[in-house]
């Protein structure tokens, strides 16, 4: 069976174009096909709402636009995201980590994934001198080469839970628990503490005002995503959720 959306036909032409955007996903066809479902299913709506643009993008994005309202973050939800996370808001602030990631592809039964990392991360609890080899035996990432190290980092270089849990930890630290991202599975060590200055709840209140909207916003999208999926007749694929570059 092929693949459609509404009865519209996605062909190995349309997928064969779209291909080499996602040359660095776990699975590119799986996330090639993924993305043009969801891009014909809003081109779709968009035609159906009479919503127009320059280019199929700028419907999208038109659609976007008026069909998905977030309102702007208030003040006390930047005082409060600011209150709870002071640690991602000094200058000068650096912690000098390492990790073990064990990364989630379509081909890695997930449970089996996790269950691997906890025995890993139980096995250092016990010997953390291990770190260093255990990581150039089972890190996904090319740091495992230098026993997991990512060097120094300083606070919104890393994904944000990523970043919370790194700047939470005491120097020496090994994270009691692992750390679930969109890459996968990590184990954590923070070696050293560079602590910084706080700063200014005034200095940063747009950034972080900037911050939350971008995440209300995203949350919408995809629960607007998920609405027109769950009410099309989509055939010859299952979508498994509706990540997509689209709205990140």
């Amino acid at each position: 069976m092929g693949i459609s959306v509404n009865g519209i036909d996605i062909d190995d032409a349309d997928i064969a174009l779209e291909l080499p955007h996602h040359d660095r996903a776990g699975n590119p066809l799986k996330q090639a096909v993924h993305e043009l479902v969801l891009r014909r299913l809003l081109l779709g709506e968009a035609e159906r709402l009479g919503v127009h643009g320059d280019s199929d993008d700028g419907r999208i994005e038109a659609l976007f636009e008026q069909e998905v309202q977030v309102p702007a973050a208030d003040d006390e939800a930047c005082r409060t995201f600011y209150a709870q996370r002071p640690q991602l808001f000094r200058s000068g602030a650096l912690v000098e980590a390492r990790h073990i990631l064990f990364q989630v592809t379509p081909e890695a039964p997930l449970e089996l994934l996790r269950t691997t990392a906890q025995a890993v991360l139980d096995a250092l609890k016990l010997a953390p001198e291990r770190f260093a080899e255990l990581a150039a035996q089972y890190s996904n990432c090319p740091s495992g080469a230098l026993g997991g190290s990512l060097g120094q980092l300083s606070p919104g270089q890393s994904v944000p839970e990523f970043d919370a849990l790194l700047f939470r930890l005491e120097a020496g630290a090994l994270a009691g628990h692992l750390l679930e991202t969109r890459f996968g599975y990590h184990i954590v060590q923070v070696q050293r503490r560079v602590e910084g200055q706080a700063i200014a709840y005034e200095a940063v209140q747009a950034q972080i005002a900037d911050r939350l909207s971008r995440a209300a916003w995203q949350r919408a999208v995809h629960q607007y995503l998920h609405l027109l999926v769950g009410r099309a007749d989509i055939a010859g694929i299952e979508l498994e959720g509706t990540a997509s570059p689209l709205v990140q």
